[in-house]
């Protein structure tokens, strides 16, 4: 009763009536299903409800547990913990610090920091990743590109500063905001959103950033001041040219550090190949090279220079390191620095999230293990949260460290805590060292270290050999950075992926197929199961594209399944975007192979509408069939929205009017989201009109049904399903053919309708909605012709 008076309520005081979309559903399509499947179960649809759509959305206790403990994978194996994992840990983790003590110093020096920065941030990622990770290969610290976008973002942010903020505050802010974000998108399991920056913008960016990097640090290498780093590259690369005159006793280290980097690891790589039974300890010895590189020309700064008080340099050195962590402390960025700082979070962000989660799945498909990509984001922000209060700046996964420590045997993210214990002795008890580092040998390690970032050139025949227009904007993104400003470029690459795809979801036309009589051969051997397989070889219709723009045999020949049914399948989503392309396909292919099956009625020629070319010449149009039935394909189709439908019933009226008193029957294969079948049916589709009562009488219901069980059988994902028939149930299985074998219910007891009875147009699959749609057409014609 209160629904009543709802409903009324609805209607005549915001004039909504709620029934009115069944207004053309005929009244009795159950009685209909009824008098065809006798005593079998019928099954009539429920459409979901926006009540029910808000439920799944409420979190439940059990659901809420679940994310608690996901939020710490380490207590899953810490349980586990043992003695071998320990050893294997230490080693790794001595391993990686002593590279990564020397990549961090390095990196820093990028970020317009000194290098006891990059001790910083190394050692927040080490020591908090072990806690939230969920990938024992990860190091999480100071990598090359994130170093240099520390780095641009200060120099901006400094050109532009009106507050007087030190470049470790612009740095401090930046780690601090990212932080902050990060942890916000992994908490609330955000992570797919990161889906929407394809590869080719990041492998441009990548590439883009190592030329960057290389020519921002060939100066120093040579020994050559007076250059403007912040310049695009390609300007850096013309004044380091020109000052070539200049260079100083800095070149001697920086080139003789490259080439000593480059002969280790082409010595260890060719020893590997030599040497398969030692590989490992080759591997482990090319890991050190920066480690011993590092070494070796400290010993010899320290020969040249010697000790005192007051050193004059033969060439630059790094210089007074402060001892242990002397940036300690809670950050305080004023709101006029943080205002500053934002506009540059988002490309920071994006390629800080990128390459952790791109080093992050490659190490877990190479070691056979799995990564949340929402819970590493949450690693990855509560590094850059705390880097600030230990001194440091952003962080995320390292490659080539990262690298290292997958080979050095690790076995749990727990290594990273005693990494951590190596750059804590560095930072203590070996500032004094660092003293004499030279400034060229750590340009050196830089160009070494990002070299290998570089595309390779059979990486962009690859990328040509898969997509074009895909490699041509990956040239304008590396274009852009090297001419412009590498920011700049990961924007554009982002964009014009977005307008390629938007391209390709807007021109995703479908195609009309036809039937192809196939059947299966098998290979012929004398045995009885051979002969059985020959002996139930029948044939099966296929459907083809007419157009033949597949794989198929073009030489195949193809059918109509009746005069007058058209199947039309969609290769791409149906959406708005795209939804006047496939209605212009549909009315043009339509109109042009059927006739009017009455002809236009006009007092006077003049009546015509103005776009009306009048009908085709009836010799010419007198072989072509009526207009029976119309079979879309929705296997590629999952959500419809708005404008889509109103396309579809704009098209459905055309119809109705060109094959006027008849109806156009309207058939759907594969609608499988329950919402989108809603819609359908609220506009009108999935069962035959009730407005034509002359074109229902000629309906005739065709239904599928199986057997039922009250045990079934349980599946994967919470289905449920049966088993396939066995060899010896060969001999029962018949292949279905159009309309050529009647249905006999045996044990209809057992039987239940598989699809809803109320929507007798939402067809399993394609073939089950062109038999139904070929019946239904030769039924008309029929029932015509008498």
């Amino acid at each position: 009763m209160s629904e009543n008076v709802s409903t009324r309520f609805t209607k005549s005081v915001l004039g909504i009536d709620t029934n009115a979309r069944y207004a053309h559903q005929p009244q009795d399509l159950e009685d209909r299903a009824r008098a065809v499947l006798g005593s079998t179960d019928i099954y009539a649809e429920e459409e979901p409800t926006v009540t029910e759509w808000l439920s799944e959305l409420v979190p439940t206790k059990s659901g809420a547990a679940h994310y608690l403990r996901s939020l710490f994978p380490s207590a899953f194996w810490i349980q586990r913990y043992n003695a071998r994992w320990l050893l294997g840990d230490v080693v790794a983790g001595i391993t990686i610090g002593l590279v990564v003590v020397p990549q961090a110093m390095a990196y820093a020096v990028l970020a317009g920091l000194t290098p006891a920065y990059g001790l910083y941030t190394s050692f927040t990622g080490a020591i908090l990743y072990w806690v939230f990770g969920t990938s024992k290969d990860i190091v999480i610290g100071t990598t090359a590109v994130g170093s240099l976008l520390v780095g641009q973002v200060v120099g901006r942010v400094k050109a532009n500063n009106t507050s007087g903020s030190t470049s470790q505050e612009v740095a401090h802010t930046l780690s601090l905001l990212c932080g902050a974000v990060l942890l916000f998108f992994g908490l609330f399991r955000l992570g797919w959103i990161i889906e929407f920056i394809p590869y080719i913008p990041i492998s441009a960016f990548v590439t883009a950033a190592s030329i960057t990097i290389m020519s921002t640090q060939i100066p120093t290498a040579l020994g050559i001041t007076g250059i403007d780093n912040h310049a695009p590259p390609y300007r850096v690369l013309i004044d380091t040219i020109k000052a070539l005159p200049n260079i100083q006793l800095d070149a001697a280290i920086g080139i003789s550090s490259i080439v000593l980097l480059f002969a280790i690891r082409e010595f260890c790589s060719h020893m590997e190949s030599r040497q398969p039974a030692h590989k490992r300890a080759w591997t482990f010895a090319s890991s050190l090279r920066l480690t011993f590189t590092m070494l070796l020309f400290t010993l010899i700064s320290f020969l040249v220079h010697g000790r005192g008080d007051k050193i004059i340099p033969k060439f630059r050195i790094v210089g007074p390191i402060e001892r242990g962590f002397q940036e300690i402390g809670v950050p305080r960025p004023s709101m006029a620095l943080m205002q500053q700082v934002l506009p540059e979070l988002p490309a920071v962000a994006i390629i800080l999230v990128i390459e952790h989660i791109a080093i992050a799945k490659a190490m877990g498909r190479l070691y056979n293990y799995t990564v949340n990509p929402s819970q590493e984001i949450v690693a990855l922000g509560g590094a850059n949260l705390l880097s600030p209060f230990v001194g440091g700046y952003v962080c995320t996964g390292s490659f080539g460290a990262s690298a290292v420590l997958s080979k050095a045997g690790v076995r749990t993210p727990l290594a990273g805590v005693f990494s951590a214990m190596m750059l804590v002795l560095a930072l203590y008890a070996l500032t004094g060292v660092f003293f004499y580092i030279p400034k060229a040998a750590l340009s050196g390690l830089i160009i070494h270290a990002v070299c290998n970032l570089i595309t390779p050139p059979k990486n962009l025949y690859k990328y040509w050999q898969l997509s074009p227009l895909e490699l041509l904007i990956w040239v304008a993104c590396v274009a852009l950075a090297i001419f412009q400003s590498l920011d700049y470029s990961i924007y554009l690459g982002v964009g014009l992926s977005l307008v390629l795809l938007l391209v390709r979801v807007a021109r995703a036309n479908g195609g009309f197929v036809g039937v192809a009589r196939a059947r299966r051969v098998p290979r012929e051997v004398d045995d009885n199961v051979s002969k059985l397989a020959r002996d139930l070889i029948t044939t099966k219709d296929v459907f083809i594209p007419f157009n033949r723009q597949d794989s198929s045999n073009p030489a195949i020949l193809l059918e109509t399944p009746y005069p007058g049914v058209f199947v039309y399948r969609l290769h791409d989503s149906y959406n708005y975007i795209n939804q006047a392309l496939h209605v212009d396909i549909l009315q043009t292919h339509l109109m042009e192979n059927t006739k009017r099956t009455s002809d236009e009625e006009y007092e006077h020629e003049s009546d015509r509408p103005w776009n009306d070319a009048g009908p085709r010449d009836k010799l010419l149009s007198q072989h072509l069939p009526y207009l029976r039935a119309l079979v879309l394909d929705f296997s590629a189709v999952n959500n419809i929205d708005i404008t889509s439908i109103q396309g579809l019933i704009d098209l459905r009226n055309l119809l109705d009017r060109y094959a006027a008193p008849d109806t156009v029957e309207w058939h759907f294969a594969n609608v499988q989201n329950r919402w989108t079948r809603k819609a359908l049916a609220t506009a009108g589709f999935g069962y035959p009109t009730s407005q034509n009562p002359e074109a229902l009488s000629k309906w005739k219901p065709i239904y599928s049904i199986a057997p039922i069980t009250d045990e079934p059988v349980p599946a994967q994902n919470g289905h449920h399903g049966r088993p396939f028939a066995s060899s010896s149930d060969e001999e029962n299985r018949a292949c279905p053919s159009f309309s050529r074998s009647t249905t006999t219910l045996e044990n209809a007891v057992e039987n239940a309708a598989i699809s809803a009875v109320d929507r007798p147009f939402f067809h399993l699959d394609l073939h089950d909605a062109v038999d139904a749609a070929v019946r239904d057409a030769r039924q008309k014609d029929r029932s015509d012709s008498i």
